[in-house]
């Protein structure tokens, strides 16, 4: 029997700067149901913004923003320490552009997902992580948050539970979780290992639980899983979650506020 009715799927897009291509994302949008969008600090460019937002509309898939560090350089995976002012105006200006680029397409901001070490940085620094939620609130109340799973515990996403905001937890099934759930970050780039991450997707689907380091199930509760785009079998790793998803008989579809 299955545990979980539906679940959505969202992917890093739009990385991609000037003449440079980061990811495959026209073989990704058929695959997903939510993007997140770089908003031109960390990745992206004004150009590549808006060509990847018309892609999703194409697509009819959903579009978060994907806020970081003005750190193209480090791929926004570099932590710079800023004062609150400055995390709210960095939020600020990044999901504000991304919006732009959606109004004039006639689409809604789905969620905000903050990214790397900017989401390390709201997670860990408590004034930052107040800043940041005040900051997201004050331009778009009630917008959906996505954040690792699982999503508690933390500042950032206290506070914007307290004013309104749904948080949903973010699922990665191809990295791996110790047994206090946090993810374990390998530092040296390995091949995805395809079998570890549908494993993972079925345990989930199946019991609500994942599979931690030291062998042991771990509880879990998730609305979305995030594929990445960027790997040398990004697509293929995309197309063998939807389709675990959809032989496990749930709904693949984005998150509904």
């Amino acid at each position: 029997m299955t545990r979980i009715s539906a679940i959505d799927i969202n992917c890093d897009m739009g990385e991609s700067f000037g003449n440079w291509v980061m990811g495959r994302d026209e073989e990704m949008f058929p695959l997903i149901t939510t993007a997140n969008i770089a908003c031109g600090f960390h990745a992206g460019d004004p150009t590549v913004m808006r060509r990847t937002v018309r892609m999703a509309e194409q697509h009819g898939v959903a579009v978060g923003a994907h806020p970081g560090y003005h750190d193209l350089e480090g791929f926004g995976r570099r932590r710079i320490l800023l004062g609150p002012d400055e995390v709210g105006a960095l939020l600020t200006y990044q999901i504000g552009a991304l919006r732009a680029f959606l109004d004039t397409e006639g689409m809604p901001l789905h969620h905000v997902k903050p990214h790397g070490a900017l989401y390390s940085f709201l997670r860990d620094d408590e004034a930052a992580g107040l800043a940041g939620a005040r900051a997201i609130h004050a331009l778009l109340p009630g917008v959906m948050i996505y954040w690792p799973a699982p999503a508690f515990g933390t500042v950032f996403c206290d506070e914007l539970r307290q004013l309104g905001h749904p948080v949903v937890a973010d699922l990665y099934p191809d990295l791996s979780y110790d047994e206090n759930g946090t993810l374990v970050i390998k530092r040296k780039i390995t091949e995805t290992d395809m079998d570890f991450a549908l494993g993972q997707v079925r345990q989930f689907l199946k019991s609500g639980q994942v599979h931690t380091e030291a062998e042991t199930l771990l509880d879990m509760t998730a609305g979305s899983i995030c594929v990445h785009g960027d790997g040398d079998h990004a697509v293929e790793l995309a197309a063998a979650v939807r389709q675990t998803v959809v032989d496990a008989g749930s709904a693949v579809q984005a998150v509904s506020a």
